[in-house]
């Protein structure tokens, strides 16, 4: 079957209905819970404080500046106790009101304020700011119940407002948008600062300011906090794009030109949204959830494509901007139940669900298919926060079976003698010495409260609210004095439709009295997981005894398939690109039997694709070693599951490259006599990679590269393929081809373009120079001292992924598959041309060296210091080495990894 890319979104439910989980389960979950946090708070404070957070491999505190840099992650710290003041409340909600009053104590005895450092004003001010403020509201309600706090006078709002008066000058711009960062001593301005020149800034960032600060203003009676986070918020709801009411991720903070035009509701967009609805909870102002309803019917209508939550283009909402999800979205069910759309909230918690199941913990990124694609796991608590929620709309023990699921891995997979260690990689459980203070703030409140009645709670949460980290703000704010001067939000009569405000904090106690609703909602997108528990056969029609269509049989071209489809529910979208897309709705199915037949058919599809892709190739390396590059220059190619298996070569296939003629590759090749003994390019396309490859070893080439035909393609932002052959034998393709992206295609044939001979080596992995130049005099950069490439890293992990672009369809959408469509030739299920390869350790493509192999790629800071070690020994090279000609190459190759090194460091801001 030709270029199989599918996407099986069938998500998983228990074989039977969930029980209700008795009061002494429940009770043993709870008291494990406050065992947990006990084993980390005590770790914290024995261990690291009064730095900022714990290192619970090393049992040592992490202070900024005594660590290695982890670059902008390290901008929440600010020498302030972090998570000691990002853990008061959840003391007050976990009932040890005597270690709080302690705490207090603690943070207004030792916590200054004033230190000369630079951090993160979204950081700072969810984090500490919301903290103390969370606080202050505790040691008020436990003050005036009498028996706790008696000499409290309102220290920790103090300290508030002196932080917030810190991060007032990071508002100083003509847009009302704060500075990403800002100096706690000396504010944005001057040089002393070392901050205050960036100009662009997240949403989020710029638009999770306001239960903050308006809570400050109304505790306090200063409407300067509230008035400033009011003209950020105005100021983004300014800059939406009109045509699909949708928000970018990144900004201009000074012209607010969008930076960054995909849009979501994962990382960089997501609390922008949550403070919109809150605000309007928090607030009472009726125009805050206006403009949340505006921006939430866009997103059911361009993101959600339920369960999947997919970023797409501002401009182009109908074009998805990426394949892949990130962990931040998880608090999005949570907030669908506050507006009170409980279905796609279901829907998407159990996609991530079935995913945390996979992988014991939601990666940090992961692929429609579910793959991983960003394996890290910073113990985030956006999942349990809606599990919480969900329950708490439903009734539903099935979400205290999912928290009980989260429990569990954290003690079996994150737990070590010094409290609870981040996750590396969840594929190979390897931790990562950190513990961040959010862990505190926010996963034990909701796994708490989870598993907790009324009676366990010294107060009613029910009176406050949770900001996104999680910090409890009390309602009664709303009637709170506050300035008139404080400017209403203004919006047009057309805008203002009553329509939008309906289904709107909905009394959870009321709205689903039947525990069986949500189940009902599971039941028809039940999982393919979990294997271990398969359903019953249901009767079958009569005259079907069997599935009307086998996975093995199915062609894309044969009328009677299409028609049996059809009848399954199973319909072919013809993609722009040249692909067949394959969406399954059970509810066009003639019948529900015909329905199954439809599930079932998807399910086929993936395990023959499976059984098709047994052996995982890695990814190969094409090295330029000619003249100037001498082999600094390494694209990672595509493999093939056919021709020379260049893992059993030890010096891989060497010589110069030639475009073949016709670039396609698909006929007779009428450059023989340039092609024989050299290398061909190819254009991906138009035929088959096997027929390809025959054509090229038929006119003598020792080797193939194809180079992808979709303009702009990079491995920068998608799995590479593996190439597969055409379903008959391919043991008569005795050479090499590889796989390259257009944009590592377009390195190489600017290459050949500046230099008429450019030669290559096509390896399993990048070669040492002074192996590749064996025996020969080695290059003037290659003299001691000299940057070298070092090889490949052993045992490097790589996963096949399923590379996705896919058309918005129904929310009845149960499975996706998408084909690449070849004419006239019959397609079977053998007939796959392409799967895909994910790298998840490196880029695309690398300019190394060892200093750069020994480093994590992440640290900003590190990336430049290398491009810097670069530069400087590249200029030592003889003038023999350079000419005028090379002067745009290199300035190809400096402006690659330019855009490289950018990319690293969008991932990063990401997340």
């Amino acid at each position: 079957m030709p270029a199989v890319l599918f996407i099986l979104v069938l998500l998983g439910a228990l074989c039977s209905p969930g029980h209700t989980m008795s009061q002494e389960e429940k009770s043993k979950l709870r008291n494990q819970v406050v065992e947990m946090f006990d084993h980390a708070y005590q770790n914290y404070m024995d261990h690291a404080y009064p730095a900022d957070e714990l290192m619970p491999l090393t049992c040592r505190g992490r202070v900024r500046g005594l660590e290695p840099s982890r670059g902008d992650v390290d901008d929440a710290l600010g020498m302030f106790s972090l998570t000691l003041i990002d853990t008061l409340d959840t003391l007050v909600l976990l009932n040890k009101t005597t270690e709080f009053e302690a705490a207090v104590r603690r943070v207004l005895k030792d916590v200054r304020l004033d230190n000369d450092i630079v951090v993160s004003v979204f950081e700072t001010n969810i984090r500490v700011l919301g903290g103390l403020l969370g606080g202050h509201s505790m040691a008020v309600m436990l003050k005036e119940g009498g028996q706790n706090m008696q000499w409290y006078q309102d220290e920790l709002l103090h300290m508030a407002k002196d932080l917030g008066l810190r991060l007032l000058p990071a508002f100083n711009t003509s847009s009302g948008l704060p500075y990403p960062r800002v100096n706690l001593k000396y504010g944005v301005r001057g040089p002393e600062t070392r901050t205050g020149t960036e100009t662009d800034t997240c949403t989020a960032c710029a638009g999770t300011i306001i239960l903050e600060f308006a809570a400050l203003s109304r505790f306090t009676g200063d409407p300067v906090f509230e008035a400033h986070a009011r003209r950020a918020l105005d100021f983004l709801w300014e800059k939406r794009q009109r045509n699909s009411n949708l928000v970018g991720t990144t900004i201009n903070i000074h012209s607010g030109e969008w930076v960054r035009r995909d849009s979501g509701v994962g990382a960089g967009i997501d609390s922008y949204y949550e403070y919109l609805l809150k605000a309007y909870v928090l607030l009472g102002d009726d125009q805050f959830l206006q403009r949340f309803n505006i921006h939430y019917a866009s997103i059911m209508k361009y993101i959600s494509q339920p369960p999947l939550l997919l970023d797409v283009h501002i401009h182009k909402p109908l074009l998805p901007a990426r394949t892949w999800m990130d962990a931040l979205l998880a608090f999005f069910p949570g907030l669908q139940v506050l507006k009170g759309d409980i279905r796609p909230a279901i829907e998407t918690h159990e996609m991530l669900y079935q995913v945390t199941k996979k992988h014991n913990f939601l990666p940090e990124a992961f692929t429609t298919d579910f793959r991983v694609h960003w394996a890290q796991h910073p113990l985030r608590p956006e999942f349990a926060e809606s599990t919480y929620f969900l329950y708490k709309a439903t009734g539903d023990p099935y979400y205290l079976e999912a928290g009980r699921t989260i429990l569990d891995n954290l003690n079996r997979f994150a737990r070590v003698p010094c409290g609870f260690a981040a996750m590396k990689d969840v594929r190979t459980g390897s931790h990562e010495d950190r513990m961040d203070s959010f862990f505190l703030a926010e996963m034990f409140k909701y796994l708490f409260l989870l598993f907790a009645d009324a009676e366990d709670l010294v107060f009613d949460v029910e009176d406050y609210i949770f900001t996104t980290e999680a910090h409890l703000l009390p309602l009664s704010l709303s009637t709170a004095p506050h300035s008139k001067s404080i400017p209403s939000n203004k919006t047009s009569e057309e805008e203002l439709d009553d329509s939008n405000f309906d289904w709107t904090c909905p009394n959870t106690r009321l709205l689903f009295p039947d525990p069986a609703y949500p189940r009902n909602l599971r039941d028809p997108i039940r999982s393919a997981v979990d294997k271990s528990c398969p359903r019953p056969v249901p009767n079958r029609e009569p005259g079907m005894g069997r599935p009307p269509l086998r996975a093995q049989d199915f062609m894309a071209n044969n009328p009677e398939h299409l028609e049996l489809l059809r009848r399954m529910g199973v319909s072919l979208i013809h993609l722009k690109d040249g692909r067949v897309q394959l969406v399954q709705h059970a509810t066009q199915a003639v019948s529900a039997v015909a329905a199954e037949d439809g599930v079932r058919f998807m399910q086929e599809m993936m395990e023959l694709s499976s059984q098709q892709q047994k052996e995982q190739l890695p990814p190969r390396a094409i090295q330029i070693v000619s003249h100037p590059f001498f082999g600094r220059v390494v694209l990672t190619a595509g493999p093939a599951q056919f021709g020379t298996d260049l893992s059993k070569s030890s010096t891989g296939v060497r010589g110069f490259v030639i475009v073949a003629e016709p670039y396609s590759g698909c006929s007779e090749i009428t450059n023989k006599e340039y092609v024989q003994g050299h290398i061909a390019l190819l254009q991906r396309g138009q035929c088959m990679f096997a027929e390809k490859a025959r054509n090229i070893q038929k006119a003598g080439a020792i080797g193939g590269i194809v180079i992808d035909d979709n303009e702009g393609s990079s491995s920068d932002t998608a799995p590479l393929f593996q190439m597969a052959g055409d379903g008959r034998n391919t043991e008569d393709v005795t050479l090499p081809i590889l796989f390259l992206f257009h944009k590592e295609g377009n390195i190489l044939l600017e290459a050949l373009k500046e230099y008429r001979e450019v030669e290559v080596l096509l390896s399993d992995k990048a070669r040492d120079r002074a192996a590749i130049f064996k025996g020969k005099p080695l290059p003037g950069s290659l003299i001691e001292g000299s940057v070298v490439v070092p090889e490949a890293e052993e045992g490097r992990v790589t996963e096949a992924t399923t590379p996705t672009s896919f058309e918005p369809v129904s929310q009845s959408q149960m499975s996706t598959l998408e084909l690449e469509e070849l004419a006239p030739e019959e397609v079977t299920p053998s007939q796959e041309e392409v799967s895909a390869v994910e790298e998840e350790t490196s880029p695309a493509e690398e300019v190394t060296s060892p200093e750069e192999e020994a480093s994590p790629t992440e640290e900003g800071a590190d990336v430049d210091q290398h491009g810097e070690e670069r530069d400087s020994e590249e200029g030592e090279e003889p003038e023999g080495d350079t000419d005028s000609s090379s002067q745009s190459v290199d300035q190809l190759l400096a402006d690659w990894q330019e855009d490289l090194e950018a990319f690293k460091q969008m991932e990063k801001d990401e997340l």
